[in-house]
């Protein structure tokens, strides 16, 4: 017995069968010869590849610097005019971390420049980089908080100061891109009552207007400035909704990263759940076709598995069930192409037992984990069929029955049929209820193609934050804490 299944597509404009499945084979060979260069490239255990690793790591340092830089500017005050270093200076503190800094972004940009040029290094320094970034992010944040009071003395001049003449626009060193660092100078620099609210203001107009890096920058300094801020934790919520809100893959990662620290801060908030539904999003949104790599769609339905356990009440279950179909059918499809492989290997090379078994194995899979499938008919139906080739008739029986009975509209049934009576098994009567549901709507020839082109996986996410969104001025849960005092009314 042999047989290939193809979906079945609706044609239009005169194309014939052999033409569609020429185009079909080219397009999967095309396909597959890229996602094996891909991932020739690619981290096994986080499922980035290298330049999108180095890219994050990079975003992360100099937002760091730029951090550093502007507190240091801050403290301005405290310069007396000795060229002698002074240990106790608040600032020699923030320029050793600043140094350290400085000295894995440049190694971070050779490693950089060397995967643009294809040239080869050693990829375990990847890891060690993101040792290091890790390491040094609480520090600097440390280091920011534990030098606020002198940033806040550094916003009064002293009756010793003596200012150096400015040089051009040297206050806050290029900070800002434009003439941002001119216009948020007096924000930046120092501390003031009241002016935390000021910087929650302009950050989310910055964000709003796609300035993302400034705007991160004046939430950041909230953050490190004013750490008993009522705004801090809004501030830290709204930093993870600008890098959702960016949308570039580099972004979506620190999205999602900067979502699971806001987590780890305030577990109790009520946003909560929202802010796990982003978590998996930030992951969806990563996900690519069901042919390609999986290691996003695996990590999303852990994520929203985790907060459909963890929220029971919430609103946004619905949001979150329908979310978990789409990327378990994206799962689930992934095991089903490569349970074809295996059954056309099988029927290729004659009858290799490996084949079958590996083709048994994946199908097994979507029954026991996917009971939903959009194609569970063709999965029952080549189960069936493995069994058969292992001559055990009752087990390909069952299979065959349960085709019959919950699957009457498939276009296998006939086929299931004919394979009862040659086992010689009963053939059941159809659910009524399943009856009268239509056949599950499968991808035309050109979505499929589209979708191929395009690379992503069909699945329902917002593109909007959990504070900030991309058309609600005035009415975002942001504009409620700012009105509330960096509270959200009960």
């Amino acid at each position: 017995m042999s047989f290939l299944f193809v979906s079945k597509t609706h044609s239009r404009g005169g194309l014939n069968r052999p033409v569609l499945a020429l185009a079909i084979s080219v397009l999967t060979l095309s396909i597959a010869a890229a996602a094996f260069a891909q991932g020739s490239k690619t981290s096994i255990q986080s499922g980035q590849s290298n330049a999108q690793r180095l890219d994050v790591m990079r975003s992360k340092l100099e937002a760091m610097r730029r951090s550093l830089d502007s507190a240091i500017a801050a403290m301005n005050a405290q310069d007396t005019g000795d060229k002698k270093k002074n240990p106790d200076d608040p600032r020699e503190r923030l320029r050793g971390v600043d140094k350290e800094v400085g000295a894995v972004l440049s190694e971070v940009n050779d490693l950089h420049s060397k995967e643009d040029k294809s040239e080869k290094y050693d990829s375990s320094k990847l890891d060690t980089l993101e040792e290091s970034v890790a390491e040094l992010n609480p520090r600097v944040e440390a280091g920011l908080q534990a030098t606020a009071g002198a940033r806040k003395a550094g916003s009064e001049t002293s009756s010793n100061y003596r200012p150096k003449p400015e040089k051009g626009k040297r206050r806050l060193f290029g900070l800002l891109p434009g003439k941002s660092g001119e216009k948020y100078a007096e924000l930046l620099t120092g501390s003031a009552p009241g002016r935390d609210r000021e910087l929650f203001t302009e950050a989310t107009k910055e964000v709003r207007k796609g300035n993302h890096e400034t705007g991160r920058l004046l939430f950041t300094t909230i953050i490190t400035t004013y750490p008993d801020s009522a705004f801090l934790p809004m501030a830290k919520l709204a930093i993870a909704d600008s890098f959702y809100l960016e949308g570039t893959t580099s972004s979506l990662i620190q999205a999602g990263q900067a979502y699971q620290d806001w987590l780890t801060y305030f577990p109790t908030d009520a946003l909560t759940c929202d802010a796990m539904l982003k978590v998996a999003e930030t992951e969806m949104r990563q996900m690519g076709l069901s042919d390609r790599d999986i290691s996003h769609a695996r990590k999303a339905e852990q994520r929203l598995k985790v907060m459909l356990q963890q929220c029971t009440k919430t609103a946004l279950r619905p949001t979150a069930e329908l979310g978990l179909r789409e990327v378990q059918d994206n799962l689930a499809m992934h095991s089903l192409y490569i349970a074809r492989f295996y059954g056309q290997k099988y029927i290729t090379s004659k009858g290799v037992k490996g084949g079958l078994k590996g083709e048994q194995s994946r199908l097994q899979e979507i029954v026991d984990k996917y009971p939903n499938f959009c194609l569970m008919d063709e999965v029952l139906f080549r189960l069936g069929w493995t069994y058969q080739q292992e001559e055990e008739p009752d087990e390909a029986a069952k299979l065959f029955q349960e085709l019959v009975r919950d699957h009457p509209n498939s276009d296998f049934v006939e086929k299931a049929k004919d394979q009862l009576n040659i086992i010689g098994a009963a053939i059941p009567e159809p659910d009524p209820i399943r009856k009268t549901m239509p056949p599950c709507e499968k991808p035309t020839f050109m979505q499929n193609m589209m979708q191929q082109i395009t690379g992503n996986a069909d699945v329902t996410t917002s593109r909007d934050g959990i504070l900030i969104t991309k058309h609600g001025e005035g009415n975002d849960l942001i504009d409620k804490a700012l009105a509330n005092n960096g509270t959200l009314p009960e």
